[in-house]
């Protein structure tokens, strides 16, 4: 059998490889290194757009104002060459060639071109930078342009012109004026050119043709139309329109949207808005930043006032005296980026809820959530972190919800917050519609309106806060609003300044009863001359029948009240006596117990006597704001506090603690349940000092020397209770309080001997404040805890607890009449 042998083909050899023939060897070296040039050439030129690609995006990243002043400098560049090269010819071969292209383009509207241009540069760099304004203003220059060089072009093809159109109004000039001179006429044509090119001159300008005749008016009289709607105003009172609050559209939550719309889609503002890198699954619409102008009355000449004790009459200060602050901004474009912001939180962590609406005031803005079907409000409370970091601010506040509304409010501060003047708030319509002489301007709201109140109807307040919270601020406001409100006759002030600064700017004005007092043992006698003058205001009351100070001053001036037979009392109307205390722990650190027992007696009964209290205070600690003193005064206004037990002792609750600062308070007026958010007004030294000198300059003061004397106790208490009397007070404290009358308490309590216990057990039993000793047992007490501060003013007058109870079976009319007659108040 044969066996097949395979045989293995021969290696195929390499091809041999062209070789260059030996005389095209140079040209094939020097293309390889014209190609090697070519490719460094390329790559280079390729770095170098990537750097230009990069340096643009950094350029775009500048400044607005930055952007502004490059393109005005380059502006005036080119209009310098433009000058050069169509007024002088002498710009080269390159000022020729853009001298001809002008020329084709514009005509004889091209020697203008170096005046616009350098009018533009200049403008640009003098301007602040409004990117809202460039669509207006290319639409305006366009219809300018068109409407002159389209007369131009109708101009040299008139039959009186000797001009031809070799450079009348160039190509643009006929394009804009050849279609309406042939389609319809050149006498047409002439007129609607004139009117668009005055369209581009009212965009360019930013009038309306409604203000229009408002000039004609002006530049005929001689007199603005401000000044003209001023003199209507003091004949026609206008209306009070309600303030439109801002709200936001909510898409419905079974709406069929199939896509989602970026914000920036729905914005109609003149300027753009934040980009979003997420399109957002609620469309919201925002609005257009809008600049609110406060509807201001007049500011009228000031009140005249004739004074009866011979006085002349008295002007009070103008109100133009007072500096005027910046319009109030409704809305501005961060807004919208808040809004964004939170609509994002919602988003990201699963909420149905959505921002349906915000009030803007002049320090945060009140951002109104609504919540979807079935969601809890803890829901918002527990994303306050998430939201403060969302929208980079640590000074978030949520209030759910918010008052009256089915809301939830979220609080943010301002990126630009704004400054109340007291000037604003005291020329508003809110407070020229009341005219009564205890009206205060305090601020502004949340909402942007104004806030005022009426201290007879407060009728005492208590204001605390941190060191520069704005405290001094409003006691300052306070007074000016007193001081351009009413005269003399009608207030009285009592000032108390233990720090000796603040109020030392109001030394010597006319409405002071002393001089401002200082020393704070002075100001505990002056606090008890005040319960002196109200007992006496009540004692003229219950003689004349009256219930009210405002209806015992009604009685005098009408001349219904004639004293008795015998006696030569002249009645006298009573002013309202305003008492404001700076800084109550200095007084509490030096007589506490009489100025507490002075401060408890006023709040209580002082309303109806036409006597108010204010009460400023740094360090709202009890010890300093008693739980008596809190009972009896029931309005509050807290500024920001270091902590939270700080707030509930002004307020009962917390809040402070998470204000901004710097006037941002919490108003808890009387009868209020929640606290209302607000901005302090504030006023300058130059204003304090120009209204306190037009003051003085009307009416010297008429101070009483019996204010600061001290009190003279009665000889009864001297030969009874002898140089006791401290410890006596400090004995009957102990057991009232306690409820426990027992001799070797007040040893242990008070380190005295059992001699002097007994004796002042002995002396309290003989004012009916306990009952007999029965041995061992400790004595009944038969004096309430809640009538310890009236037993201690009967006792430091020499009564006891037995002329506390017809005391107090004598003021029983008196509490109904106070209650009646808030009706009667001015």
């Amino acid at each position: 059998m044969a066996t097949a042998t395979r045989t293995r083909a021969p290696a195929r050899k390499p091809a041999a490889g062209r070789r260059t023939p030996g005389y095209l060897v140079p040209f094939a070296l020097l293309g390889r290194a014209l190609a090697a040039i070519w490719r460094a050439l390329a790559a280079m030129l390729g770095s170098l757009a990537r750097a230009v690609g990069r340096n643009a995006a950094t350029a775009r990243d500048l400044e607005a104002e930055h952007r502004r002043d490059g393109l005005a400098l380059g502006v005036l560049a080119v209009g310098l060459i433009s000058v050069m090269a169509m007024w002088f010819a002498a710009a080269g071969p390159l000022g020729r060639g853009l001298t001809s292209l002008c020329r084709l383009l514009a005509g004889n509207g091209a020697l203008l071109l170096p005046v616009v241009l350098l009018a533009s540069g200049a403008h640009l760099l003098r301007q602040a930078p409004e990117p809202g304004s460039r669509g207006r203003l290319v639409v305006g220059t366009t219809a300018v342009t068109l409407s002159v060089l389209g007369l131009f072009d109708l101009w040299a093809g008139s039959p009186g012109s000797s001009h031809g159109r070799d450079h009348a109004g160039g190509l643009i000039g006929a394009l804009a004026a050849q279609p309406l001179a042939s389609g319809l006429s050149a006498a047409i044509a002439v007129p609607l050119l004139l009117i668009v090119g005055a369209f581009g001159i009212l965009v360019v300008t930013a009038t309306p043709i409604s203000a229009i005749a408002g000039y004609v008016r002006e530049l005929v009289t001689g007199r603005s139309s401000d000044a003209a709607a001023d003199d209507e105003a003091d004949f026609v009172e206008q209306p009070v329109q309600p303030k439109a609050r801002r709200r936001l559209r909510r898409a419905p939550a079974d709406s069929d949207l199939t896509e989602t719309t970026d914000l920036s889609e729905l914005s109609d503002l003149d300027e753009p808005t934040a980009d979003l890198d997420e399109p957002l699954p609620r469309p919201r619409k925002p609005r257009k930043p809008k600049i609110v102008e406060d509807d201001l009355p007049p500011i009228n000449a000031p009140l005249q006032l004739e004074l009866s004790n011979g006085g002349g009459l008295y002007t009070l200060p103008s109100l133009a005296t007072l500096a005027q602050g910046a319009p109030h901004m409704e809305h501005t474009r961060a807004n919208d980026e808040v809004i964004a912001s939170l609509t994002q939180v919602f988003t990201e962590f699963d909420v149905d809820c959505a921002v349906t609406g915000f009030n803007r005031g002049p320090t945060v803005t009140r951002y109104e959530v609504e919540l979807g079907p079935g969601v809890k409000v803890e829901r918002i409370t527990n994303l306050t972190r998430n939201i403060a970091y969302a929208v980079k601010s640590a000074d978030v506040r949520i209030l759910s919800p918010i008052p009256g509304k089915s809301a939830v409010g979220v609080e943010i501060p301002n990126a630009d917050p704004e400054i109340v003047m007291l000037g604003d708030v005291l020329r508003s319509s809110v407070a020229q519609r009341d005219h009564h002489p205890m009206l205060v301007a305090l601020g502004k709201d949340v909402e942007g309106g104004f806030v005022v109140a009426n201290l007879t109807k407060m009728p005492h307040l208590l204001v605390a806060g941190a060191t520069g919270a704005g405290k001094s601020s409003c006691i300052n406001t306070l007074i000016l609003s007193i001081l351009t409100r009413a005269t003399p006759e009608q207030v009285r002030m009592v000032l108390v300044d233990p720090k000796r600064v603040e109020f030392a700017a109001y030394q010597g004005i006319p409405h002071l009863v002393t001089p401002v007092i200082t020393n704070p043992k002075k100001a505990a006698d002056a606090l008890q001359w005040v319960v002196r003058e109200m007992d006496m205001r009540y004692e003229d009351m219950e003689h004349s029948g009256t219930r009210h100070i405002d209806d015992f001053n009604k009685k005098v001036v009408n001349g219904e009240l004639v004293a008795p037979p015998g006696s030569e009392r002249v009645y006298s109307a009573y002013p309202y006596l305003l008492v404001i205390v700076d800084e109550l722990a200095d007084l509490m650190m030096v007589a506490p117990r009489d100025v507490e027992d002075a401060i408890v007696r006023i709040t209580q009964l002082a309303r109806a006597a036409g006597i108010h209290l204010v009460i400023a205070t740094q360090r709202p600690s009890v010890d300093v704001v008693t739980g008596l003193i809190k009972a009896n005064v029931p309005s509050r206004l807290g500024f920001k506090t270091s902590s939270v037990t700080d707030s509930r002792v002004i307020l009962d609750q917390p809040g402070s603690e998470k204000l901004l600062g710097k006037g941002d308070a919490l108003f808890l007026p009387m009868g209020a349940s929640k606290p209302a958010r607000m901005q302090g007004a504030f006023v300058t030294d130059v204003e304090i000092r120009s209204i306190v000198e037009h003051c003085k300059g009307q009416l010297q003061p008429s101070y009483r020397e019996d204010v600061t004397a001290p009190a003279v106790a009665k000889k009864e208490i001297d030969e009874d209770i002898g140089d006791d009397l401290d410890l006596f007070l400090s004995a009957v404290e102990l057991v009232v309080s306690t409820q426990f009358g027992s001799t070797s308490m007040l040893q242990r309590k008070l380190r005295v001997g059992f001699a002097k216990a007994g004796r002042l057990m002995d002396l309290m039993e003989s004012r009916s404040i306990v009952g007999p000793s029965e041995g061992s047992k400790a004595r009944e007490v038969l004096v309430m805890p809640d009538e310890l501060a009236g037993l201690l003013y009967a006792l430091r007058n020499g009564g006891s607890a037995d002329d506390l109870v017809a005391a107090d079976e004598d003021e029983e009319p008196d509490e109904d009449s106070e209650e009646g007659a808030e009706t009667g108040a001015l």
